[in-house]
């Protein structure tokens, strides 16, 4: 049981500056592809409050709130149901739920390592209301938590993050660097449409899923989360490694590498499994494959806020991910990316959703029954993390992390910049407990389990 316990000082509405009509604001297809579920993000600061008060942080940060707002005016709606059933954004200005939160505990006492006992519905609030809410925690000795909890089906990482430096910013009174699109002109389907087999390869209708196994998972294991940190020098090992006698194609990328280690590292030593499959899945912004190089494009592109996203996904037996090396394992990695390379695929990706609308889809990789045997992990690239620009004006984050307990029994693993700037990685991982065994058994020289010592130490 948790002994970190956080108490709710006060709840507030933060609207928008300026106001504004009401309007609506319709998903893309692109975004009616994710599950109704919220993600959280949360910065953990050093502050010394002899030089200001807490309460002054609070009012900064609430009015630069909603001078943001007035920008990011979709974060101040609320998700409403159409008449044929599909979420639309009604953009109303009821503003975001603001939570000013105190603890007993010092940055220190965080046992960030296990975000489950401190992070979900702590630091990092409960979304009751609209699609984003803010919590600002004061720690013991100087210590702040500044978090969100962001609904998915609104925005992909890629736009909070869009939004979280343009918040900073505006706390420092700097001018947007990135002000955001909402243009869904963007992405509207072809006439006609046309797609090839990958939509279907990836991607499912909820008619066309197979039977509920639910009432077989009453004993499952449920997912726990975990974060690790990788030092620089086995990111580079690792990459080296997985590039070994490449001759033939690209070389392979740090995540690409990555992906292919914990693809290798989470399937269970039983030899009686062998056969099994493991399957893996890793998340593709859509947005440097619909620029394609169109500087034009780019323009228009880079500052959209919505969700971008595929997931390609492959499976291999046991005894293929354990015998072969990493050099192989990285190249099977690097061809399931190949399929979300291109900027057809996202336009096929648009057009299949709406030839099926209004029927709801999903990734088939969320959709496939997952256990410890035939488990199913999905990477998600934090490399665009901002932990290096939150700075509110009182300096930057000494660590900083997504929170992803989706709920769902596929894993999900984001890798992320540390907030040193060295080159390490910290990484969120959402697993099955046996996923998390393996893990720290036999690959404890790669993930180091996070700890305060490393988040506070300057090396």
């Amino acid at each position: 049981m948790s002994l970190f316990e956080v108490k709710v000082c006060k709840t507030e509405k933060v609207a928008a500056a300026l106001p504004m009509q009401e309007h609506w604001l319709p998903l893309s297809n692109l975004d009616l592809l994710l599950p109704a579920v919220d993600f959280g993000v949360f910065f953990c600061y050093e502050h010394d409050e002899t030089e200001q008060h807490f309460s002054q942080i609070v009012g900064a940060l609430k009015k630069a709130l909603a001078l943001t707002l007035v920008s990011y005016y979709a974060f101040a709606g609320v998700l409403v149901r159409n008449g044929a059933g599909e979420p639309e954004l009604l953009c109303n200005n009821s503003g975001v739920d603001f939570v000013e939160a105190v603890s007993d505990a010092a940055l220190e006492d965080l046992n960030l390592y296990n975000p489950d006992d401190c992070v979900a519905g702590k630091l990092v609030p409960l979304k009751k209301h609209g699609v984003l809410a803010v919590q600002v925690t004061q720690l013991k000795r100087g210590g702040i938590v500044v978090a969100c909890a962001v609904s998915h089906q609104v925005a992909d990482a890629y736009s909070a993050n869009m939004f979280l430096v343009s918040w900073a910013e505006m706390t420092r009174c700097k001018q947007l660097s990135q002000p955001p699109s909402f243009r869904r002109s963007l992405l509207l389907p072809r006439r006609p449409g046309r797609f090839d087999r990958s939509a279907d390869d990836m991607f499912v209708t909820l008619s066309d899923l197979p039977p509920d196994h639910s009432d077989d998972d009453d004993g499952a294991e449920s997912a726990i989360s975990r974060i690790y940190y990788i030092k620089a020098d086995r990111i580079v090992e690792l990459q080296q490694e997985a590039n070994a006698g490449n001759s033939k194609h690209t070389p392979i990328t740090k995540l690409e590498a990555f992906s292919a280690f914990l693809w290798k590292t989470v399937i269970s030593d039983d030899n009686s499994c062998r056969d099994n499959v493991c399957r893996l899945g890793i998340v593709v912004d859509g947005r440097s494959r619909l620029i394609d190089g169109d500087a034009d494009k780019a323009k228009l592109i880079n500052p959209y806020f919505g969700n971008v996203l595929s997931i390609p996904f492959g499976e291999k037996k046991f005894r293929d991910l354990s015998e072969k090396g990493l050099n192989w394992v990285a190249s099977e990695v690097h061809a399931i990316l190949r399929a979300a390379a291109g900027k057809e695929h996202f336009l096929g990706l648009i057009d299949w959703v709406e030839e099926r609308r209004p029927e709801p889809a999903l990734a088939k990789i969320y959709a496939a029954r997952v256990t410890e045997e035939e488990p199913a992990v999905v990477v998600s690239s934090g490399k665009m993390f901002p932990v290096g620009k939150m700075d509110f004006g009182w300096g930057r984050p000494v660590f900083g992390s997504y929170d992803f307990p989706w709920g769902g029994k596929s894993g999900y693993v984001m890798p992320m910049p540390s907030a040193k700037g060295n080159g390490d990685w910290v990484v969120y991982m959402h697993l099955l407990r046996g996923q998390l065994e393996l893990i720290e058994r036999n690959a404890s020289d790669v993930f180091n389990p996070l700890t305060s010592d490393y988040v506070l130490s300057n090396v």
